[in-house]
């Protein structure tokens, strides 16, 4: 543990577990547990729309568009579903699994990344794609994207919990091979980041392709009515990112469109939330919810404890 009391990312599970439901756990929570704001966040439905979000932010970092563009089935339309598929099964197992899963799907992503090569556009020189820069662009994406899209959806977290939770993805970093001690551990180390990093980026071709199959995309054919849905869904997402990305992109930053991104965003969240919880969550983010409950009764049983 760090001299705050914040976890440090390369810690064991272990540590977690105690932090998470106190001494003499045997379950194994994985990275997070009961007592993570990562838990607490993760399973609410409006985090889709974080998800995408991240898949555009994560676009603007052209060698890792190109490495992804270069090495994937992202531009064969019709094997794109399944990798977006492998993907949200990866984030799932990453949150929820336990730590023996989290590591299988580590060791899995490290190798194949250790083997793949991308081409620099601009050069011709070429890169790897498990370079510690496109790696880290790749996690403060979805870092970023997670926690804007719940904060301004009306998710309860204050700031010392935003913090928390981009601390607590340092350890999703190491699943990936990053050393967690050189990635951001709190909202304003982010902020500092992406100020470096605006100097540095822009949108390719790739991008702004994967941009416009956003609003058409390839589903399939069981999924028609999401295809249906598609421009709606793009329209809010493209609100959400930052204004320096949608200009980027070709596309307005305007204050307005902050305004009535976090509208929707709003609206969203307290929509889902009229749906009974048994149908709301994931079966890992209502086991996730339940265990959260039951830590929160432990920790007040200790509290008046004699």
């Amino acid at each position: 543990m760090r001299a705050d009391g914040r976890a440090d990312g390369g810690e064991g599970a272990a540590e977690t577990v105690v932090e998470a439901v106190g001494e003499g756990a045997a379950e194994d929570y994985g990275l997070f547990g009961p007592g993570s704001v990562t838990w607490r966040v993760m399973g609410e439905p409006v985090l889709v729309v974080g998800g995408v979000r991240a898949l555009l932010l994560q676009a603007l970092h052209p060698r890792s568009m190109w490495g992804t563009a270069q090495n994937s089935e992202l531009m064969d339309p019709s094997a794109a579903w399944a990798r977006l598929g492998r993907t949200v099964e990866f984030v799932r197992v990453r949150t929820y699994g336990s730590r023996a899963e989290v590591d299988r799907v580590g060791r899995r992503i490290r190798k194949l990344h250790s083997k793949l090569s991308g081409v620099d556009l601009r050069t011709g020189e070429t890169f790897p794609v498990d370079d510690p820069e496109n790696l880290l662009w790749v996690h403060l994406g979805e870092v970023d994207s997670y926690l804007d899209v719940a904060r301004r959806a009306g998710v309860p977290l204050s700031a010392a919990d935003a913090d928390r939770f981009v601390d607590e993805q340092r350890r999703a970093a190491e699943v990936v091979g990053l050393d967690p001690a050189t990635v951001p551990a709190s909202v304003a180390d982010m902020k500092d980041y992406y100020a470096d990093m605006r100097t540095r980026i822009w949108a390719c071709q790739e991008a702004k392709d994967g941009l416009r199959r956003m609003f058409n995309p390839n589903v399939p054919r069981q999924m028609v009515p999401l295809k249906l849905a598609a421009p709606g869904i793009g329209l809010l997402v493209v609100s959400t990112l930052p204004r320096w990305a949608r200009r980027m992109y070709g596309l307005p930053g305007l204050p307005t469109s902050d305004l009535a991104a976090t509208l929707a965003l709003k609206g969203l969240y307290r929509t889902t939330h009229v749906i009974p919880e048994q149908y709301r969550y994931s079966p890992d983010a209502k086991r996730a919810l339940r265990l959260a409950r039951e830590h929160e009764d432990d920790v007040a049983t200790w509290a008046i404890a004699p």
